[in-house]
């Protein structure tokens, strides 16, 4: 159905949004800046989360109008990222007939990078 890929440069969304409280509320639920914790890896973290936004919105077509707050990356409950999609980025997944997306994080000091691949619902 599709994939995406994203590479964040830490250095550069250190600058970009480090201490840009408004700016992360508008690309970051609320439950993502949580799950983000504090001290020195908070940042790389919610790079890799804005990876997984970007890469969403990729293997989703790059679908119009989709905000960043409507792809929320999670955990399942063994601590595998998930993604969950509401309001326009729902709405794009559906109108794909997306029925799965599958999500992989990773970092090094320098980057932060996710892939995702959205899979097909099955026959309608």
């Amino acid at each position: 159905m599709g994939i995406g890929l994203d590479l964040v440069d830490l250095d550069r969304f250190r600058l970009l949004y480090g201490d840009d409280l408004e700016l992360m509320g508008r690309c970051f639920a609320q439950s993502e800046l949580d799950a983000a914790g504090t001290g020195p890896d908070r940042l790389t973290r919610l790079a890799a989360r804005f990876a997984a936004k970007e890469a969403a919105y990729k293997a989703l077509g790059g679908a119009s109008g989709i905000a960043h707050t409507d792809i929320i990356v999670s955990n399942s409950s063994s601590g595998a990222p998930t993604l969950l999609l509401k309001g326009t980025a729902r709405e794009a997944a559906d109108s794909k007939g997306v029925g799965m997306l599958l999500l992989s994080l990773t970092h090094s000091d320098a980057s932060a990078a996710a892939v995702v691949v959205a899979l097909s619902a099955g026959p309608k």
